[in-house]
């Protein structure tokens, strides 16, 4: 689960790291009213426009701004929430902006010149230890830094035994350059970042950049951070910070209903039971000359409501021209399926895409003869082979 950058900061806040302030706006009055108490609060001038969607690459999108005045925040502001913000990271239709951060300026002058890092922390998943990925070079690309100046990207991996040791934060805040009082404090800044991540149940913590300021203070000026949604049970605070507005409506839609699925760009919808049949088969439309619209895994309850459910969502999809149901019968039985299609068909009225049902397993040589003796539009399959002969037929 994703979290904005104000609530990533907020969170990272509450474990001790220094953050860039900021206010959250959902309108332009808001923005300028959360301006004039920044600079109550902290001093600032100057303020950052940040709109909050769930997406890098904000800034080359014109979704982060700089105002020099209150009447520069409501400009920025009203120009910004409401946008279809496209970046590197959306699609070509963008993100709809629903509100902005109101940040401090925290490049102000001083006794030495700003400087930005990037900092990551993240599984690493060859050995299964966390690691902490960090950079001297923040503020740009990291895919570009890693690509073309690989000797630039640090890593620091972390026994799960013994948590950080100091040796280890000291090593990173040397790595980055730092001396003096920026030394100590990126110490203690990357310490509480860690703790943060660990007792959050965090899969991915991205600072981005992280700053030095120009008084030799460390702190985060943005803010990724996504959660482990299989540990959200541990941090019901955690699970109501989930924007829905953020997420595809039809995979919220199928959550619901307790169906796993991802919506995809082809034209083939899948109803399979099982992830790693739900890969093979989407390996087998591709082999067919298809590509798959979605991943969907309606799970060992495959009776006529839930097939009936899927059938809707994979259906809300324009693009599918064809449906392939690939189910194994273990530990529900083929025949039961085939009723659940025929049900769920019938109750649906007429479908217009072609489908085509494989089932195999338990009672696999009953599910065929009701699927055959139906008298619905829709064709079976026994073998997988079959199914992709049958798809590829379907789409010409």
């Amino acid at each position: 689960m994703n979290l904005h950058e104000y609530q990533g900061k907020e969170l990272l806040n509450s474990f001790g790291v220094r953050i860039q302030r900021g206010i959250v706006a959902q309108n332009a009055d808001e923005a300028v009213a959360a301006a004039k108490k920044l600079t109550e609060d902290t001093g600032t001038g100057w303020h950052v426009i940040k709109a909050q969607v769930h997406a890098g690459g904000r800034g080359k999108g014109g979704g982060v701004k700089l105002a020099k005045s209150l009447d520069d925040v409501k400009t920025i502001a009203g120009q910004i929430i409401g946008m279809d913000l496209v970046t590197p990271q959306t699609s070509a239709e963008g993100k709809r902006v629903h509100q902005v951060l109101v940040a401090e300026d925290v490049y102000y002058p001083g006794d030495s010149e700003p400087e930005e890092y990037y900092m990551s922390v993240l599984l690493n998943r060859a050995n299964g230890r966390n690691m902490i990925m960090y950079s001297t070079e923040g503020g740009m690309d990291i895919e570009t830094v890693a690509e073309e100046t690989p000797h630039l990207i640090f890593t620091e991996e972390i026994d799960p035994a013994t948590g950080i040791l100091p040796f280890q934060a000291r090593k990173v805040a040397f790595n980055l350059g730092l001396s003096g009082a920026a030394f100590k404090d990126m110490t203690k800044f990357v310490t509480a970042l860690y703790t943060a991540y660990v007792k959050s149940d965090s899969s991915l913590f991205e600072i981005n950049p992280v700053l030095k300021t120009s008084d030799d203070k460390i702190m985060a000026v943005d803010a990724k951070v996504s959660l482990d949604a299989n540990a959200l049970f541990r941090h019901k605070d955690l699970a109501e910070l989930r924007d829905l507005r953020e997420e595809n409506p039809i995979e919220v839609e199928a959550g619901e209903l307790g169906l796993n699925y991802v919506d995809l760009d082809g034209n083939v919808g899948c109803m399979v039971n099982g992830a790693g049949l739900a890969m093979a088969t989407m390996d087998l439309i591709k082999q067919a000359g298809g590509e798959p619209a979605n991943f969907l895994d309606v799970g060992g309850t495959a009776d006529a409501a839930r097939v009936e459910a899927a059938f809707k969502i994979i259906l809300k999809d324009p693009a599918v021209k064809a449906i392939l149901i690939n189910i194994f019968g273990g530990i529900v039985r083929c025949d039961r399926v085939a009723q659940g299609v025929i049900d769920a068909y019938k109750n649906m009225g007429n479908i217009e895409v072609p489908i085509i049902v494989r089932l195999q397993g338990t009672n696999a040589d009953i599910a065929k003869e009701l699927i055959d003796n139906s008298g619905l539009d829709v064709m079976s399959a026994t073998e997988f082979q079959e199914a992709a002969d049958k798809v590829q037929q379907v789409l010409g």
